[in-house]
């Protein structure tokens, strides 16, 4: 997995329609309601909620949508009871994927996940058929506005990081999971500008994929997947081409 490849993909998701960045914006709001309701509204003791407010502004969520879905987290006014789904299976030719899920209907979203598996040549599987092919890992992907290389390496394993990598688009930070806000913390003190901060799924192998029917179908199962508003996140071991990023 490499920063470049990464940061292909926020570039994507920052260039995205609209109605794209909606869902964006509809799933980060999902994310924040559970938390506020588990751990309180004050980001200075809810730290995870911190967290999800740096997401929520690293994805351009403006600060009076951020408020008002707090402020409704808070009170009485939200109902909505969300509960963590992770599905696992395989996509065309055997790529492993996990979709992690916040639901207020298992039923639908059990249905829906599988029916789009099943419509794009894969198959879901069963708890731990391919969560052990992938390792929980802290990412903090930095553009590279010209940055020493030395000099962010060096305040990088200060920090704590495990890892690091930098190319001419973006530096990509590996830290364990337990470390990642303060290690973000800790560049956001040192003035980096920090592009994304999250734990994320990375398999130890990937899976290249040659056949044209079997690329089209597993972007399109990623597509619908994503689209999907009780859908938080999507990993897999695709190895995919330079234009789909």
């Amino acid at each position: 997995m490499s920063g470049h490849s990464k940061w292909n993909n926020i570039k994507r998701k920052k260039e995205a329609t609209d109605a794209a960045k909606a869902k964006i914006f509809t799933k980060i709001g999902r994310e924040i309601t559970v938390c506020v309701k588990e751990g309180g509204a004050d980001p200075n003791v809810n730290g995870k909620l911190r967290d999800l407010i740096a997401k929520a502004k690293s994805n351009n969520v403006p600060n009076e949508n951020i408020e008002r879905i707090i402020k409704k987290a808070s009170g009485e006014g939200d109902k909505n009871n969300y509960e963590t789904i992770v599905y696992e299976g395989y996509g065309p030719s055997g790529v492993a994927v996990i979709v992690e899920c916040l639901t207020d209907n298992k039923n639908r979203t059990a249905a829906d996940v599988r029916h789009y598996f099943d419509k794009f040549g894969g198959n879901l599987g069963t708890t731990g058929c391919v969560s052990f092919m992938f390792s929980e890992k802290g990412i903090i992907i930095l553009e590279n506005t010209g940055l020493d290389e030395d000099k962010v390496m060096e305040d990088c394993f200060d920090l704590g990081a495990s890892d690091f990598n930098i190319d001419e688009d973006a530096v990509e930070i590996v830290c364990e999971p337990s470390d990642l806000r303060t290690v973000r913390e800790g560049l956001e003190a040192k003035g980096y500008k920090i592009v994304s901060a999250e734990a994320e799924q990375v398999p130890a192998t990937y899976t290249t994929l040659t056949d044209e029917d079997a690329i089209k179908k597993m972007r399109l199962l990623l597509e619908h997947l994503e689209d999907n508003d009780d859908v938080q996140n999507v990993w897999h071991n695709w190895e995919m081409p330079e234009d789909e990023e």
